[in-house]
């Protein structure tokens, strides 16, 4: 497997972790995966912080054991450039889809890889 290969995959896994009930419900978890200067761009078009994020994450639809969860599939990443990660893929989400978008950043090796910024978009019913 190519360092790039490595790379894509280590992002992949993070990306996993974060749809993980048992991680989006613990604040510990989640700051190991995401990076200080994340930010999102949600659905609604609201913006949101690293500190908004890490701070709401455990009310989030998909972090409790007992609720419904995302389902990912359809995965591609690429690297950009060294130390950053782009990632495509799709979810299912208590019957709705989305597409999903972010990049991955690795700062160093003790931090590892951490979630930059992120973007899902709905999927429309019917709609390819």
């Amino acid at each position: 497997m190519t360092h790039e290969a490595d790379d894509v995959n280590e992002a992949i896994e993070g990306e996993l972790r974060l749809l993980d009930p048992a991680v989006r419900s613990s604040r510990d978890e989640a700051l190991r995966l995401f990076d200080p200067e994340f930010v999102e761009v949600g659905a609604s078009g609201r913006h949101y912080t690293y500190e908004e994020t890490v701070a709401g994450l455990p009310d989030q639809p998909g972090s409790s054991a007992d609720g419904p969860r995302y389902e990912p599939s359809a995965f591609t990443g690429v690297l950009l450039a060294p130390g950053l990660v782009h990632l495509t893929y799709e979810t299912v989400f208590d019957g709705r889809r989305a597409r999903r978008s972010s990049l991955w950043r690795r700062r160093d090796a003790e931090t590892g890889w951490r979630m930059y910024y992120h973007q899902g978009t709905p999927v429309p019913p019917g709609a390819d």
